[in-house]
């Protein structure tokens, strides 16, 4: 098993999904971790894990992330996790929708990395990883443009981070899943009426028959936070169970 031993985290939106699973898959390799979300009710149960703090954060207050960073300067890893899924193509897709979308998808990002690098410059060193999607510059998925646009974007800003500041110590990754078997995408499904035909048609598009899980995902973070990643930078990784091969 990968040690993260002497690390400290800190995650977001790690109430639910794979934010939680993360949270937890570093608390177990050894690593300090700090869990946010703005959901304080689902995040309390995290509290009760070895290695777990937790903190409410609305990822969308610069003001708010700047106050966290300030108290956690000897952070190693990051992980942004925050994500909304609007759905509708261009023409489905009002300003506000498109708006929402870059906030929470791209610029809550944005903030984090901002607000957390100083202190990874002065500690020596750190690792930045963003939850981004297949949908994204990846690929493109009908009638996800605000979603994949934002999600581009994030990987963009990766890219640029890690061409910044690699010669710091400073890596950045993102990692672009397939469909996950979250409670984001349980609400989708809910939300469209025929539960079991809308599930069916999202795991019929998946080579492997089957829906990823937060907890795999969660593995990938861990190798990315870690220094078995130590010449992994400025990646898009996939982990989609074959979705981008076919």
């Amino acid at each position: 098993m990968i040690d993260l031993k002497g690390k400290r985290a800190v995650v977001t939106a790690a109430a639910d999904g794979i934010g939680r699973a993360t949270a937890m898959a570093f608390a177990e390799a050894g690593a300090r971790v700090l869990a946010t979300d703005i959901a304080v009710d689902r995040l309390a149960g995290l509290s009760a894990v070895e290695g777990i703090d937790t903190a409410p954060l609305d990822v969308r207050d610069g003001e708010a992330i700047a106050s966290l960073a300030s108290a956690h300067t000897e952070t190693d890893i990051l992980v942004s996790c925050a994500g909304m899924v609007f759905h509708g193509g261009l023409l489905d897709t009002p300003a506000e929708a498109w708006d929402a979308s870059f906030a929470l998808n791209t610029r809550a990002a944005y903030q984090l990395m901002q607000a957390f690098l100083p202190g990874m410059l002065a500690r020596g060193g750190g690792s930045i990883i963003a939850i981004s999607s297949v949908a994204s510059s990846v690929i493109g998925v009908p009638n996800r443009c605000a979603y994949g646009a934002s999600k581009a974007a994030l990987i963009g800003l990766v890219k640029s981070v890690s061409a910044d500041y690699m010669t710091k110590n400073i890596r950045a990754n993102a990692i672009c899943p397939g469909t996950v078997d979250s409670p984001s995408l349980q609400q989708r499904i809910s939300a469209q009426g025929d539960y079991d035909t809308v599930r069916k048609s999202f795991i019929d598009r998946q080579p492997m028959g089957r829906l990823g899980t937060p907890e795999e995902v969660a593995q990938l973070a861990v190798y990315l936070g870690s220094d078995a990643a130590s010449f992994v930078t400025g990646q898009a990784m996939v982990i989609d169970g074959g979705w981008t091969v076919m």
